[in-house]
């Protein structure tokens, strides 16, 4: 398990990280939506995650949101690099009640990320827009390419919890081991 901490003058986070591990989660960042995304990441993906954030939660969310996804970001990449026996590529389409978002991964060690989903207002006091700025931070510290594409729904709780089962899936299949693929590049390394 990885363990990295980052301190700012807009938040305090401590966390661990394990990519193969038994879905077991300790989040407390202060905001109960978010927690409750991240234990969703963290179930379907299977990985271990601990974490704890004390931010500037009086003034928004924001700085926390994005702040831990730069740590997980951070995390995932002391984990993944360098890439090899794994599949590398990952997709997923989930389902929640009348919501669908499909997402695609590529563990290519280069940051690049699509996000086409129609986040609007707030789920409880949480913005929805923030769901952005989390996965923003997270796939430009951990080198991914991925593309989180909306396909529909009208819910927001269900959207957003559909994005974040559907990277968690794409995830776990990008990083499935597989003894065959030595290096998944062509370029001879990632």
């Amino acid at each position: 398990m990885k363990t990295l901490a980052r301190q700012t003058k807009e938040t305090d986070i401590r966390a661990s990280l394990s990519i193969y591990g038994n879905a077991k989660s300790s989040i407390n960042t202060g905001i109960g939506f978010f927690d409750h995304m991240l234990d969703s990441f963290v179930r379907h993906s299977i990985i271990d995650l601990e974490l704890q954030c004390n931010g500037d939660i009086d003034i928004d969310y924001h700085h926390s949101v994005e702040d831990c996804g730069i740590v997980i970001g951070k995390l995932l990449h002391q984990n993944l690099y360098p890439v090899g026996g794994i599949e590398r590529f990952g997709y997923s389409s989930i389902v929640m009640d009348e919501a669908c978002v499909e997402c695609s991964i590529d563990i290519s060690n280069r940051a690049f990320l699509v996000f086409e989903a129609p986040l609007k207002g707030k789920i409880g006091l949480f913005d929805t827009e923030l769901i952005e700025e989390f996965f923003r931070a997270l796939v430009f510290n951990a080198n991914l390419s991925v593309h989180i594409i909306f396909k529909r729904g009208k819910n927001m709780h269900h959207i957003s919890e559909a994005i974040f089962k559907s990277f968690a899936v794409a995830f776990r299949n990008a990083i499935k081991p597989n003894d065959r693929i030595i290096l998944p590049s062509t370029k001879g390394v990632l």
